[in-house]
Parts: C-alpha cells; structure tokens; sequence
C-alpha cells in the first residue's frame, strides 16, 4: 500500500452545523478536518444479549460489529465515532507526520489502524482515557484477527495511557488487571490487582479482582466474561443482565455497558 498523501489542513475548518446529511442506511458526511464528503454508514450499538468480557468488552450482537463503530475519511484520514465533529485540535494532530506514518503501517490490520488513529487524535489532545479506550478496541481486533503479538502490545499502550490520565475508579482498575494478565504481564497485573484488594472495592468488584488474581497465578491469558467471576444466585437474574444499580452503587452490568457504549459513540 502507497503512503498517504501529505495532508493539509485547511486555513478555516468546515463548520460542523452541516456536515453530516442523514440518507436511509447511511448518510453523506462533511469530514470535520478536510471537508471532504463521504459516504459513511450509520450505527447505532443494540442492547448486548450475551455478558462482557472481564475488560467490558461487549458480548453479542454489538461484539461483531466493531467494523461499524468508526468512521474514516477517505481523504485525509481522520477516524472518530462522527467525522462530521472535529475533535479540537484533529487537524492538527492528523496533518503531523505520526499520523501519517501510522495510515501507512501495513504491518498493523487496516481496522486495527482505524481504532489506533482515533486513539492518536484523543492522545494528542489530552484525553488520556478515551485514547486509551481507542487502544484497548484495537487490542479487540487483534484478537479476532488472532495476532496476539498485537493485542499484547497495545494492550501494554492501553495501561499506559490509563495510568497517565486521572485517578481511576475501582472499576476502570479491574480493567487495567485485565489488559495486563492478557498482555501477559503478570507481576504488574498482580501487583495491581493486590492493590486494588486492599483499597476493599464495593462486592462486584472485588469477586472479579479474585478472579483476576487466580488467573494470573495460573498464568491465564485468555478471555473471560464477567459472568466467570459474578455467578448468578439461584432466585434473581445475573448481576451483568439486571438492571442498573441504584445511584452510589458499583457494578459490571450490562445497562451500564451500553451506556458506555453510547457515550464512546457519541450518540446520546
């Protein structure tokens, strides 16, 4: 694959009032860096049926779906849940040579590259947290594409840009633990994990960080759900399937997902 072009960004950038055009499945999209008008699909995440992985990573249907979570300009790039919203500071972050270099790594899966793109623009403007979600997504690619030397890698950039952000919540934490243990990186991910033990977590969180501990000791990289480490008791449904706990409360479920979902979407 050729290198991208040079891109510059344009002197005054398309005002986003008009930049995406709704049209049956899809719509024609104004790129909020070059306002260059492409066709982009529209994507709305339905309600997973099937419990997260123990990094929240959702289950079915919304899991096959990740090709649909971004867009991408043709022209210059750019990648983000709406192209049409320039992320401040994208046009500058995307028109820098790391950018560039990084549309043209073919060793790296092209949707992989998507996710990684985003992750620079959030990471060059300062939102740590969101970049490092971006990350962590193109971990999940490498995953399904079974590169586990990828997946291993930017899971390691993952914990990094979380640990460089703001203070994390016990739940944020379980999932640093996580992306250590399948990266491999077993005494920080059970140093952590300890840590974690001893701040004494609300419940939910504290049965997933035993599960966490006793994979790491058993040196288990794999996947597993949060339906593992939260098994329903015999007369409610499971925690990961219930409805969302009242205001205050901690824990994994699936209402909060979508949430989340929603919020990395940008839609609503």
């Amino acid at each position: 694959m050729a290198a991208p072009p040079p891109f510059q960004p344009p002197p005054h950038p398309p005002r986003a009032a008009a930049a995406t055009r709704p049209a049956g499945n899809g719509g024609v999209v104004r790129c909020g860096v070059c306002g260059t008008e492409s066709r982009q699909p529209a994507f709305r995440p339905p309600p997973p049926e099937q419990a997260p992985d123990l990094d929240l990573r959702p289950g079915e249907p919304v899991r096959g779906t990740m090709a649909l979570w971004l867009q991408q300009c043709p022209h210059c790039g750019y990648a983000a849940p709406d192209i049409g919203r320039a992320h401040p500071g994208a046009a500058a972050a995307v028109a820098a040579a790391p950018f560039r270099a990084l549309l043209a790594e073919t060793a790296y899966p092209l949707l992989a590259r998507r996710f990684l793109a985003w992750a620079h623009v959030l990471e060059e403007t300062g939102a740590l947290h969101a970049a490092a979600e971006a990350t962590l997504q193109a971990a999940w690619v490498a995953d399904d594409l079974n590169r586990p030397d990828l997946a291993r890698l930017w899971r390691r950039e993952a914990v990094a840009l979380w640990r460089a952000g703001p203070p994390l919540d016990p739940e944020q934490t379980v999932r640093v633990v996580d992306a250590l243990r399948r990266a491999e990186a077993w005494e920080d991910a059970l140093a952590t994990a300890e840590a974690l033990a001893r701040s004494r977590p609300p419940e939910p969180v504290a049965q997933v960080i035993g599960l966490e501990r006793r994979l790491v000791e058993a040196r288990d990289s794999g996947r597993h759900t949060v339906a593992s480490a939260l098994p329903p008791p015999a007369r409610r449904p499971h925690v990961a399937h219930g409805p969302r706990p009242p205001a205050g409360a901690s824990g994994f479920d699936l209402r909060g997902l979508l949430g989340r979902l929603r919020r990395l979407f940008g839609r609503g």
